[in-house]
């Protein structure tokens, strides 16, 4: 983890079930997301994804490429073209820079998502990868080692 390194972009195809399902999941009922004909009569030419579905997807996007030891400090983003069925929204990020503390190391990544439109989703992520953990105990066995 380093200032300026790129993290490998990840495609995520939009499709109706994943908006449908996010909406369901964080209990946003708002018709727009999972009605396509009141979508319609509201000016959307269909369902469109939520922030909270858009906000998770781009916490595992972070948490994917640090591992499952990544913490998640701070998730600001901000919407932008909506995220359609049949859409592919590719997610990129780029470390802004690289704290060292007794915890770990805390990283600020810039995420950006982008679909056919343009920019779906923009923003800061801070992410804490706790500081490796010391092996095992002296005279006890390693995990998985023969006892």
């Amino acid at each position: 983890m380093k200032a300026g390194e790129a993290l490998p972009p990840l495609e995520i195809p939009v499709t109706r079930t994943l908006i449908v399902a996010g909406a369901i999941a964080s209990r946003d009922y708002q018709d727009v997301h999972h009605d396509a004909e009141l979508a319609r009569q509201k000016g959307s030419p269909d369902i469109f994804m939520n922030i909270l579905t858009t906000n998770g997807l781009v916490g595992r996007y972070i948490t994917d490429h640090f591992g499952p030891t990544a913490v998640l400090r701070k998730v600001a983003i901000r919407l932008g073209a909506p995220n359609y069925p049949g859409d592919t929204m590719v997610l990129t990020g780029t470390v802004l820079d690289v704290e060292i503390g007794d915890g770990g190391r805390t990283a600020r990544v810039q995420v950006v998502g982008k679909n056919r439109i343009g920019s779906h989703v923009t923003g800061t992520v801070t992410v804490t990868v706790p500081a490796a953990e010391a092996g095992p105990a002296a005279g006890s066995p390693a995990v998985g080692s023969p006892a």
